[in-house]
């Protein structure tokens, strides 16, 4: 869905983070359907950390990027992570994906704000993927402990889509993650105060 805005993220009564609160119907409508046939879907999400400095991370071992996939990748569902362009890079050429800077800062951010595991200041953006539970009341196949062929339903409780509750799960562990290299800075660099012009 296409983003229109950060007011719209935070609305009152938009239980499924969306950036176009014009969507919230259409997707209840869906949730309800899906929850009332017992199966499950999958979910692609954002998070995003703005006003991140300068010079986080380290260029090998430490990559702020790797250690915020891994931080996503250890959230219950999360099969995949994408920093910036993600998997779309592949259809880029180098003229497009390179994020060229100019006086006035980047021209673009399909880096999501990381160059070389090393925090550039720009947006942090990291999208991931959440997979259908498999908790659903549609009989799937299974076996017993005796290895005989049976069908498994799950009953109760059942969520069409958990990628709604992993929202502030993901912003807590991108947050986990940038305080993490904060304090690595501190600690490494103290009062050191860097000469690279600023960028307006």
């Amino acid at each position: 869905m296409p983003f229109k805005s950060w007011g719209d993220v935070t609305a009152e009564g938009n239980s499924f983070f969306v950036a176009d609160a014009s969507y919230i119907g259409q997707l209840e409508d869906y949730m309800d359907a899906l929850r009332k046939s017992g199966d499950s879907i999958g979910a692609r999400l954002a998070v995003v950390a703005h006003n991140v400095p300068v010079g986080w991370g380290e260029p090998v071992f430490d990559r702020i990027d790797a250690d915020i996939a891994h931080a996503l990748m250890g959230i219950n569902a999360v099969k995949g992570v994408e920093i910036g362009a993600g998997f779309d890079c592949v259809t880029q050429r180098g003229s497009e994906h390179g994020d060229e800077l100019t006086p006035n800062g980047f021209a673009s951010n399909n880096a999501g704000g990381i160059l070389g595991g090393i925090t550039t200041g720009q947006d942090i953006v990291a999208q991931y993927a959440i997979k259908p539970t498999s908790s659903i009341r549609i009989e799937r196949n299974s076996i017993n402990k005796a290895g005989e062929a049976v069908k498994v339903s799950t009953e109760g409780r059942h969520d069409p889509c958990v990628g709604i509750r992993a929202t502030p799960i993901a912003e807590a562990m991108l947050a986990l993650v940038l305080i993490d290299h904060a304090l690595r800075n501190r600690a490494q660099n103290g009062d050191v105060v860097c000469e690279t012009v600023k960028l307006r």
